[in-house]
């Protein structure tokens, strides 16, 4: 039996207004400080302009932040941070002590009390980033492929005054397109709150980094088998890839915002040369 075209038309209209009210659809909430915050695909080019390295293990998508989603559960808080690709091992992660995947890296900063004065300014070693002051992190969750040893090595050595906000999840896994992490709650300091904000800047692992960069991997002007292109050849160009933005247009504001650093700052590049990252306030009235 055939189907009348004028029922398949509005099937189809239907289906096409579904899809794009999914792909419109902002954040949700929930009572216990759960929150879901979705974040638009394509955009995984910083500023605008950034490609990925030339090796085969980076796949379109790897670093295409789609969703941060915020789950509280008991004691502990699992954050879950989804990617537009199927997240691999294809540096066999295990064998070297490593959490099941190999090329992503993601940090989330959580700004717990929206306070000026109150926080961390200063992006992680190897950003380029800084914070508003009153958008300052509190804590960081940083879900790395490394095992916890190398992972605490690091921060020990390149971000001793930030051990303490810092946080390296008990539990690091990955599944399908998502990266998981479970942290106890009492290392936020509490459950989660409808007025915590959020930024996650996706990153990619970089197990032999700069003597100064947090086991990040490094942008440059043109792209190489393992260094991301379209920035600049030092550091002054904010090396992430994707994050999440704030308003009707978040590729715009992700451009925009990640375009605003001091270009002629070559050499001796002082924290006002960086870029400023938005935090993302989903649950707060």
């Amino acid at each position: 039996m055939s189907i009348p075209l004028r029922c398949s038309l509005a099937a189809a209209a239907i289906l096409a207004a579904s899809t794009a009210l999914a792909a419109d659809a902002g954040p949700t909430c929930s009572k216990d400080g759960g929150v879901t915050i979705p974040d638009p695909t394509g955009d995984d080019n910083g500023p605008g302009g950034y490609t990925y390295p030339t090796d085969a293990v980076y796949k379109p998508g790897s670093f295409d932040l789609t969703k941060l989603e915020v789950v509280p559960t008991g004691d502990t808080v699992e954050f879950r941070v989804t990617v537009n690709s199927r997240i691999e091992d294809p540096w066999d992660s295990v064998a070297w002590g490593g959490n099941g995947f190999s090329v992503q890296m993601a940090i989330i900063h959580i700004d717990t009390d929206h306070l000026k004065g109150s926080g961390v300014t200063g992006g992680i070693p190897g950003t380029n980033v800084r914070f508003a002051e009153e958008e300052a992190w509190d804590k960081v969750v940083l879900i790395s492929p490394q095992g916890p040893t190398r992972v605490n090595s690091e921060i020990e050595l390149k971000a001793p005054q930030w051990k303490d906000r810092i946080i390296v999840p008990k539990i690091t896994r990955a599944s399908g397109k998502t990266l998981i992490a479970v942290v106890d709650a009492k290392a936020l300091g509490g459950k989660p709150q409808a007025s915590w904000g959020y930024q996650v800047l996706m990153q990619s692992n970089e197990g032999f980094p700069d003597k100064t960069d947090l086991l990040t991997r490094k942008v440059n002007e043109f792209e190489g088998q393992h260094r991301f292109g379209g920035g600049t050849d030092y550091d002054n160009d904010p090396h992430v890839i994707d994050m999440l933005a704030p308003g009707a247009d978040p590729v715009k504001a992700q451009h925009e915002a990640l375009g605003k650093f001091n270009k002629a700052a070559t050499t001796a590049v002082k924290p006002e040369d960086l870029a400023v990252v938005p935090m993302v306030y989903p649950c707060a009235k």
